[in-house]
């Protein structure tokens, strides 16, 4: 599993920008269903082949962060 750090904040902005990156960036993937939790928390779940890639907004761990079945750095260069 890869986890990327992409900001050190609960931050829903950044949250929508970073799923929205990952759509452009990589064409075959699969928006999946959007996990919303009573604090406020989300998680958008994305398919790519057979791999899954989660993008979260955590209020618990005060941070958005990916994880991912694949290395994500190829489509970022």
């Amino acid at each position: 599993m890869n986890i990327y750090g992409v900001c050190n904040q609960f931050d829903n902005e950044i949250f929508i920008k970073q799923c929205k990156a990952l759509e452009k960036r990589i064409p075959a993937l699969e928006k999946q269903e959007l996990l919303h939790d009573v604090d406020d928390s989300k998680t958008q779940i994305y398919k790519l082949g057979c791999a899954q890639i989660s993008v979260h907004n955590s209020r618990y761990l005060n941070e958005v962060y990916i994880e991912s079945g694949i290395d994500l750095t190829k489509f970022f260069k």
